[in-house]
């Protein structure tokens, strides 16, 4: 979830004529429900990689503030929506960051999610990495975006030497083909997902959906279904005991090892879901901006705090295949 500045890299055509998506059977080796996330992540008070104005806070704190709550079968997590901070601060606005304690290689993840953080200055994200070897190991951005723009982008981000096809089977389109996170300001090779309900106000209004992501040594898959939508695999609907991703048609994203080794590339990843404000993609004021949101970002986020009463994830469930 580091910078992700494609917005101006130029579109490549879509093509659905090569790199088919292979897909395969997995059991489920995890069903993470409502209080079933204190025991399944780690939260993370530490600071902000991506220098977002932005105080990432322990799990007793985020308890005890109400930046966190779960019940028997939802867990939320949220940004303050009380505070004004001032500008001389040296922190900014409460938030959470929580990291799976397991690690994954090989794996199908499936996040049933009802609502995302919404509003200026936001960039949520749920995304896979190993925090000690970034660059080194490897990124998976599922689910990014920053201000309420318009779709969703996945997003890979590597060492030096993965790129991919510009033709593949995807929906989605894709924008630079470098992974290299030296390369752009670290734009990364990402997908535009380019469905209006994968992303802020109106995947909300949606109920959500389900982003899944496919990790294999030869691909990574990333597909998204809106809450209403027609297509919603039945496994992946009913959170069954196994799924069969054969049957989930073409994903929105598709990134194979046509010229990037995967397990070369990419080590074993944690979960990581998190909510910053501004920083290093949100906050460059042209991005900011072009959302329609006023002032500048960390101005913003200091004095507005009831605009963040929507900035908060909520989930029915995760579930992890393997």
């Amino acid at each position: 979830m580091r910078s992700a500045l494609a917005i101006s890299v130029r579109l490549l055509a879509f093509s659905s004529t090569l790199y088919p998506v292979l897909g395969a059977t997995y059991s489920r080796s995890q069903n993470i429900v409502g209080t079933g996330f204190y025991n399944a992540f780690n939260f993370e008070a530490i600071s902000d990689p991506t220098h977002g104005r932005v105080n990432y806070v322990d799990q007793a704190t985020a308890q005890s503030t109400n930046l966190t709550f779960a019940s028997a079968n939802t867990f939320i997590l949220r940004a303050d929506a009380t505070t004004v901070i001032s500008d001389s601060s040296s922190v900014g606005r409460n938030s959470v960051r929580i990291k799976s304690n397991n690690a994954y290689t090989t794996h199908v993840a499936v996040f049933d999610i009802v609502h995302m953080p919404q509003g200026c200055g936001t960039w949520p994200a749920v995304w896979e990495t190993n925090e000690a070897t970034w660059p080194s190991g490897g990124e998976v951005d599922i689910l990014e975006g920053v201000n309420d723009q318009a779709t969703d982008q996945v997003t890979l981000h590597t060492a030096p030497g993965c790129s991919m096809p510009a033709s593949r089977t995807q929906t989605g389109t894709s924008l630079q083909l470098d992974c290299d996170t030296s390369v752009n300001g670290n734009s990364g090779c990402g997908v535009n997902v380019g469905q209006a309900p994968s992303f802020g106000p109106t995947f909300n209004a949606d109920g959500g959906g389900w982003y899944a992501v496919e990790r294999t040594s030869t691909f990574i898959s990333v597909w998204f279904w809106s809450r209403n939508a027609a297509d919603v695999p039945a496994d992946v609907k009913a959170g069954s005991a196994s799924v069969n991703t054969d049957s989930w048609g073409t994903p929105v994203a598709n990134f194979p090892n046509t010229s990037c080794n995967i397990p070369q590339f990419f080590d074993a990843h944690n979960i990581i879901i998190n909510l910053t404000f501004c920083g290093d993609w949100a906050g460059i004021q042209s991005i900011y901006a072009s959302g329609g949101c006023p002032s500048t970002c960390n101005s913003y986020v200091h004095s507005n705090p009831a605009a963040f009463a929507d900035a908060y994830f909520q989930f029915n469930a995760i579930n992890v295949y393997t």
